[in-house]
């Protein structure tokens, strides 16, 4: 079983970094291997509502969200880093996100997401996490993927790596969130093996507001 974490922010091995790490800890005592995928810091364009990827099979800009979604393919479960900007996730996670989750399901490979467990990790100085957090949790929601939580909500504060590693909380809470997504990635394996199926698929309905 692989969990495929992804770093959302421009600094590579920054305070988001930092907790993504203590989750990748805990999964691999659990015996769950682990890979982060850097977004980069290169600016990242969201998406331009083309809808090419529903010829291509893919987003029609090449590069890195078409690495996340073929990565994403073989995981089981994800886990979304993001610093805060402007009370907000970052500019660069924002497009990332919108690309992946809306090419993926435009080119029929709703699979790439469908049913796997999810879950976010926040890092802020100080404010905004939580309307970070929000917002991020309803890309799983839309998918129909089970969100995992911790004992409180995922985020870590600092404004450095060594500052992040001080709020004992916040890295009792990253601990926690592996340990938690180890559990139900072993429960769904173990339902698999029982023969346990997936739940029966309805065509989708869209209702406008305006007829």
């Amino acid at each position: 079983m692989k969990v495929l974490l992804v770093n959302g922010s421009p600094h590579k091995e920054g305070c988001t970094y930092t907790a993504l790490t203590e989750v990748c800890k805990t999964l691999n005592e659990e015996e769950i291997e682990t890979e982060i995928f850097w977004i980069g810091n290169k600016p990242l364009g969201g998406c331009i509502a083309c809808k090419k990827c529903k010829e291509l099979g893919k987003c029609i800009f090449e590069g890195t969200v078409n690495e996340f979604v073929e990565k994403a393919k073989y995981a089981d479960g994800f886990i979304f880093g993001s610093p805060v900007h402007y009370a907000g996730m970052s500019g660069n996670m924002k497009g990332f996100m919108d690309r992946a989750f809306y090419s993926s399901s435009q080119a029929g490979k709703s699979d790439v997401f469908l049913y796997k467990p999810a879950s976010l990790v926040i890092s802020a100085r100080r404010g905004g996490t939580t309307e970070a957090y929000d917002q991020i949790n309803k890309y799983f929601g839309i998918t129909q993927m089970p969100i995992i939580s911790s004992r409180y909500w995922n985020m870590v504060h600092g404004q450095t790596p060594e500052e992040v590693k001080k709020d004992e909380e916040g890295m009792q809470i990253m601990r926690i969130l592996g340990r938690n997504m180890a559990y139900f990635l072993k429960c769904i394996q173990a339902g698999k093996e029982k023969g346990i199926e997936l739940p029966e698929m309805e065509q989708t309905k869209f209702t406008n507001f305006i007829r």
